[in-house]
């Protein structure tokens, strides 16, 4: 049952699979860690999963349900862009899994999409079937999203302010907007331009870097500590400082989910993210071929960082978390570098991102996160605006 103990350990089972439905994207976006990082894994892959995969997928998910005792588990359906696809193999591949879960299972599926091939009948058919669609956007303007250009070097915004506009107008299916950042734009700009567009929750996604390969702020001319911590520039704890700001004085609008995961860690909740806090990892990879792999992320650090060598026509996933890469990242504070768990932040951070952290000279994958100083720029920032607000009503309750 879920839960339960090996020895010390506790197992946590995986709880959100997400499915390569399509291993290739009619986008070419400048700073895509898939197509243009170290790793090209996906060349050798089938650009659409055969629906015998998904049907062995789906009873590897019963299987681990059944184990574990889970009474719900999350379907994100994930690519390359998966409505290269079209909408009817989506609907197959949540049929074939609905069909094989247990009783008792229910499962909540998602698709990320570019948003360049949605239409109002794509969006009808997946909100029938019980889908929500996330958008990946880098702002609510066409220069924001200058980066994100097909193969042709043709913007995507055209296309993609459409499916802006269509999702704001259903917002039974739409699950929220992803974007990365990007410091060389206004913040204000970025933030003010998405709450716009009225989605229910915004996720600001650092570039996926390490210390061998690090963010832009480093090849743009600006200085960054050659040691995490140290006094030095924090250019995109800055930004994301300028936008928290704005979002926290701003009044009703969209769940930033950066901030919230972080307020709440303060406050003493777990985390539900492997951007900040120490919860285990509780989501896997099954890739277009089968392979059962780790989160993308890691793609950005060397060839095969994600990879387990299992594959869902041989292996459980019950196997798959006893792979020593998804036991480093279920082992929170032990699996940290010796700085991070003498940092007073430790359990709001976590570490930061997992992938974040490599160093191929040193210790691999066992560093504070290429973004530390960055990340206790917001986390001490947000602390403090937290510790004023409460503070305000605490004075506020007294006179009363």
């Amino acid at each position: 049952m879920a839960g339960e103990k090996t020895g010390r350990t506790p197992v946590v089972p995986f709880r959100q699979f997400v499915l390569k439905v399509h291993s290739r994207c009619n986008l070419a976006c400048t700073y895509c860690y898939i197509y243009t990082g170290p790793d090209r894994s996906w060349r050798a892959r089938p650009p659409a999963v055969p629906a015998a995969t998904v049907r062995q997928t789906a009873l590897r998910i019963a299987e681990h349900a059944r184990t574990h005792g889970l009474r719900e588990v999350r379907i994100d359906l994930h690519g390359g862009e998966p409505l290269l696809t079209g909408p009817g193999p989506l609907l197959e591949q949540a049929a074939a899994i609905r069909a094989a879960l247990p009783a008792g299972c229910t499962a909540e599926f998602g698709v990320q999409t570019n948003g360049t091939l949605l239409t109002p009948e794509t969006i009808d058919t997946l909100a029938a079937a019980g889908f929500r669609l996330g958008l990946s956007l880098d702002g609510g303007t066409p220069g924001l999203n200058r980066r994100r250009v097909d193969h042709a070097g043709r913007s995507s915004w055209p296309a993609v302010s459409r499916a802006a506009r269509l999702l704001r107008d259903r917002p039974d299916v739409f699950a929220g907007i992803l974007c990365t950042v990007d410091i060389t734009a206004d913040p204000a700009e970025v933030h003010d331009s998405l709450r716009a567009l009225d989605p229910p929750m915004v996720d600001f996604l650092l570039p996926h870097a390490n210390w061998t390969s690090p963010p832009p702020a480093t090849t743009a001319g600006r200085s960054r500590p050659a040691v995490p911590g140290q006094a030095g520039r924090t250019p995109y704890g800055d930004w994301l400082c300028t936008v928290f700001d704005l979002w926290w004085d701003g009044g009703p609008g969209p769940r930033v989910r950066v901030f919230t995961e972080i307020l709440g860690l303060l406050l003493g909740r777990p985390s539900s993210s492997e951007a900040v806090g120490l919860s285990p990892v509780v989501a896997l990879v099954v890739d277009t071929d089968g392979a059962i792999e780790q989160v993308d992320s890691l793609k950005s650090a060397y060839e095969g960082a994600a990879a387990t060598g299992l594959d869902v026509f041989r292996h459980t996933f019950d196997e798959a978390l006893a792979h020593p890469g998804m036991a480093a990242r279920r082992s929170g504070r032990d699996g940290l570098a010796a700085q991070c768990r003498g940092c007073a932040l430790v359990e709001v951070c976590g570490g930061g991102n997992y992938a974040h952290r490599y160093r191929a000279d040193a210790g691999g994958f066992t560093n504070p996160s290429v973004y530390c100083a960055d990340l206790e720029r917001l986390i001490r920032h947000i602390a403090a605006r937290l510790d004023a607000a409460v503070a305000l009503n605490r004075g506020a309750a007294e006179l009363t």
